[in-house]
């Protein structure tokens, strides 16, 4: 797998296609050459999928999916970040330091529910193997962790995601990581209760200076009727993958290498909102959905005695930024059907069973329809 790591067998399956692939598309800003976050220059993603079956049945499927904002050491060069809280039902560690001091420094990870604090570890070993000194005067990290619950399919007590996982993630992230589906930390997630995962989408924005946004999403929320997608008699039907009525979660990741600052930055991941909305979330009240978003044109110093060189931003009134919050509800959007669309069905603990999203549902959906 390219750019990331899979422990188990093979779930990936090659029939699977993005909603371009199957000849529909969201919105009207054109996409980047790959259609994924790895599009805004410098992003890394790296995933860790861990599929195995027992004997007694507790089956695995889970793992960690790394977003790194470049190639470089993340503490000691940190760049401009945000957070959006659209429903705050969830264990995501180091939010509310990034959200008092817009600064993101340590790679987003994201994993299962009950494995946040092996991931959180794995996290921090990254951060202080590249800088010897943190940890030794006033010097701390704020490692940055989401989760999505996933044991409706994973054995999730048996905390089979370890430190040296995140670890893994981190060192196999790639600038050409694209994967969707059941992987990382999509490998046991539900959404709309059809089986899903990691989803990803981009867009360039027409207005100069020209910028790319790109969004990476984990779903894991949802019933069938919630998807707008499904409309007369389609809505509702299926078994339910899951009590999606007893929560679930969403968790969002935007980047770009336009020139905003962190309040910007904040503004515009919460028109992510606006994108998930579009695909049927309600933000129920036990569903954790977080967005968080960040810059790659600036890096801020860990420390220095020099000051800070002046920073430059769009314009609040500009038209590269209208374009930058259209685009960040375009690729959120995109990316959550992307998420189903490429994910396989799959039986997981005791048995329980996902089945795959039925493109034929795509073609009776609102958006898709020619209207008078």
């Amino acid at each position: 797998m390219v750019g990331g790591r899979r422990y188990g067998v093979e779930m990936a399956p090659s029939d699977r296609r993005r909603l371009r692939d199957l000849g529909y598309s969201v919105g009207r800003l054109p996409p980047g050459a790959r259609n994924a976050l790895v599009d805004v220059p410098g992003v890394r993603v790296g995933h860790v999928t861990l599929v195995e079956d027992s004997p007694d049945g507790r089956a695995v499927r889970t793992g960690v999916t790394a977003v790194l904002p470049h190639g470089g050491n993340v503490y000691a060069e940190k760049v401009l970040g945000a957070c959006h809280v659209l429903n705050g039902h969830g264990k995501i560690t180091g939010l509310t330091q990034l959200a008092e001091l817009g600064t993101l420094e340590s790679p987003i990870l994201i994993t299962n529910t009950l494995s946040i604090g092996a991931v959180w570890e794995g996290g921090l070993r990254s951060v202080l193997e590249r800088n010897p000194d943190t940890g030794l005067d006033h010097g701390t990290v704020n490692v940055v962790v989401a989760e999505c619950f996933d044991g409706y399919l994973s054995d999730a007590r048996g905390l089979h995601v370890r430190p040296e996982h995140a670890l893994a993630a981190i060192r196999a992230a790639s600038e050409e990581e694209a994967s969707e589906g059941a992987v990382g930390a999509g490998t046991g997630t539900t959404c709309f209760d059809f089986k899903a995962g990691v989803g990803t989408a981009s867009r360039l924005t027409a207005a100069q200076p020209a910028c790319a946004l790109g969004g990476l999403v984990v779903t894991n929320y949802g019933r069938q009727a919630d998807l707008h997608l499904l409309v007369g008699a389609a809505a509702g039907g299926g078994e339910p993958a899951g009590d999606r009525t007893l929560g679930g979660s969403v968790i969002v990741v935007l980047a770009t290498d336009a020139p905003l600052s962190e309040r910007q930055l904040r503004r515009l991941a919460a028109r992510a909102g606006l994108g998930l909305g579009r695909a049927g979330s309600v933000a129920s009240n036990p569903s954790g959905e977080y967005v968080i978003a960040f810059s790659t044109a600036h890096r801020i110093p860990h420390r220095t005695d020099r000051p800070c060189a002046e920073l430059r931003f769009l314009r609040d009134d500009s038209r590269a930024m209208r374009e930058l919050f259209e685009a960040a509800a375009e690729v959120t959007y995109e990316a959550v059907l992307n998420s189903l669309c490429m994910a396989g069905a799959m039986t997981g603990r005791d048995g329980h069973r996902a089945e795959a999203f039925p493109y034929e549902l795509l073609s009776s959906a609102r958006w898709a329809a020619r209207v008078p």
